[in-house]
C-alpha cells in the first residue's frame, strides 16, 4: 500500500498526524501534512486508512501496491475534486 497526499488540498488539521503518527507528520512552518514514508508497512495499513477517513479535506488517497504509478493521476484527481 502506497498514499499519496494533495499538500494544496491539505487544511492543517492533523488528523493524519493523530491517526497514523509513524506515517505522517506536520510541516513546522505551515502545518500542511508531510509523508514520512513513501510505501506503508502492513502494520501500520489500519492507521493509515484511519487517518485518509478521517481527513476532512480528503488530501489523503490510498493506493493499492499495484496502483503505485498511478499516484500522479490520483493526486490530479483529488485537486479536482
Amino acid at each position: 500500500m502506497r498514499i499519496g497526499i494533495d499538500r494544496e488540498r491539505c487544511q492543517g488539521a492533523g488528523m493524519c498526524v493523530l491517526s497514523a503518527p509513524e506515517v505522517f507528520d506536520q510541516d513546522p512552518e505551515d502545518g500542511r501534512v508531510v509523508l514520512l514514508t513513501a510505501g506503508i508497512p502492513a502494520g501500520q495499513r489500519p492507521a493509515a486508512r484511519l487517518a485518509a477517513d478521517a481527513c476532512p479535506a480528503g488530501a489523503l488517497t490510498l493506493l493499492d501496491d499495484s496502483d503505485a504509478g498511478d499516484t500522479d493521476r490520483a493526486g490530479a484527481a483529488a485537486r479536482e475534486r
